[in-house]
């Protein structure tokens, strides 16, 4: 996923949780999806950016070859301007692009 694409706001912002949680009924539910989506998010991130990095290592580095890699600190800058994964996964759970459900409640229905 792109997710310099996102319209996810890249600053924090106060919202009103028990606005949010009107679909879910809890606001600890509401809390609870959002950040395991954003775990899920900050996971896939990670594992793309090491994957990108992996790139440029090399064994027998020298201390010259570090400070010369500007490739690598473009790889970093961008993934560090990007939206934090709480922001992100705040704008999906608002949007209705995360799918949740509650095993214990589907039980007692």
């Amino acid at each position: 996923m792109d997710y310099k694409k996102v319209n996810a706001p890249l600053n924090t912002i106060s919202r009103d949780m028990n606005s949010m949680s009107e679909n879910v009924g809890n606001v600890y539910e509401t809390v609870k999806i959002i950040g395991k989506r954003a775990n899920q998010i900050g996971v896939e991130i990670k594992s793309e950016l090491d994957k990108k990095l992996q790139e440029f290592a090399s064994i027998n580095e020298n201390i010259e070859e570090v400070f010369e890699n500007r490739e690598q600190i473009e790889i970093s800058r961008y993934y560090e301007k990007l939206p934090k994964p709480v922001l992100i996964a705040t704008q999906e759970f608002l949007e209705d692009k995360i799918y949740y459900r509650n095993p214990i409640k589907d039980k007692l229905k």
